[in-house]
């Protein structure tokens, strides 16, 4: 077998069979990344809050948490308390979710690669040095700096080019455009209260239609279109939280399936690791 053939196959079964990634954050850009990679042949394991804010709830893998288990295209997830549950998930090539901090872990479980995908617009606890490769999707981070490289998150022409020198593009607090709508898509918490919905994913709805409450307070979208997302009942709110996504193409098996952005993240993730992963190999 050829020499250079020879060491990635070597390097395949190492690090695609046996070595661990670990993704901070499960909503559906992240879930579009663990997807990826678990098509990829990667070993993962997903952590996000014990009450997940996640929006696009019909193809997250936060979802696990509030239902316990949670299928993405074929993918499988489930909720896991403990991490000695995972390697019995693992074996049925299922994913584990757990609700714990990736530092702890990344401790307990010394992955080979791990991904902050939470886009919180900031670094909130992420280092080099946690695994020996720390990738952060989105603003915040600085490739060389606090990770180890960068995967542009935001929507345009970078859309998930990866930087191992620098900075993604700073937020701007303005949603992306889909089909000419941007701010107007996103429904956001009139007042500080508990999250009811009046309507479910899936819904068309019409401009100025009530499709949740908070507490005695309705939540009304700008325009007509899909709901693409919504925030599972019961959650506590503040003003301008974001509560739902209304896709003005009404496509509904978009609610089932990962989105373009998703995917460009995460084919810019997989390059990443790759990329580290083959350089440090070599």
């Amino acid at each position: 077998m050829n020499p250079l053939l020879t060491l990635f196959v070597e390097w395949k079964e190492s690090v695609m069979e046996n070595q661990l990634i670990v993704i901070r954050g499960g909503g559906d850009l992240a879930s579009g990344v663990a997807h990826r990679l678990y098509q990829c042949g990667f070993r993962l394991m997903i952590t996000e809050q014990q009450h997940p804010t996640v929006i696009r709830r019909t193809v997250a893998f936060a979802s696990a948490v509030l239902e316990n288990q949670m299928t993405v295209e074929g993918v499988k997830a489930r909720h896991i308390l403990s991490l000695a549950e995972a390697p019995t998930l693992w074996q049925q090539g299922v994913i584990p979710v757990i609700s714990a901090e990736a530092s702890e872990i990344c401790r307990e479980m010394s992955p080979a690669v791990l991904v902050d995908a939470t886009l919180a617009k900031k670094n909130t606890g992420v280092q080099r040095g946690m695994a020996p490769v720390v990738i952060g999707v989105g603003p915040g981070f600085t490739a060389g700096d606090d990770v180890d490289a960068v995967v542009e998150s935001r929507r345009g022409h970078w859309l998930g080019r990866v930087i191992y020198e620098g900075s993604a593009q700073p937020n701007t607090g303005v949603p992306g455009i889909i089909a000419g709508v941007g701010s107007e898509r996103v429904l956001r918490s009139p007042a500080s209260g508990i999250f009811r919905a009046e309507a479910v994913i899936g819904d068309v709805v019409e401009a100025g239609q009530t499709v949740a409450m908070v507490d005695e307070i309705p939540v009304r979208t700008a325009i007509g279109g899909l709901l693409r997302g919504l925030l599972a009942d019961g959650l506590p709110v503040t003003p301008g939280f974001k509560v739902g996504d209304v896709d003005p193409r009404i496509y509904p098996e978009y609610c089932h399936q990962i989105s373009d952005k998703a995917r460009a993240i995460g084919g810019g993730v997989l390059e990443a690791l790759l990329h580290l992963q083959w350089k440090r190999k070599g």
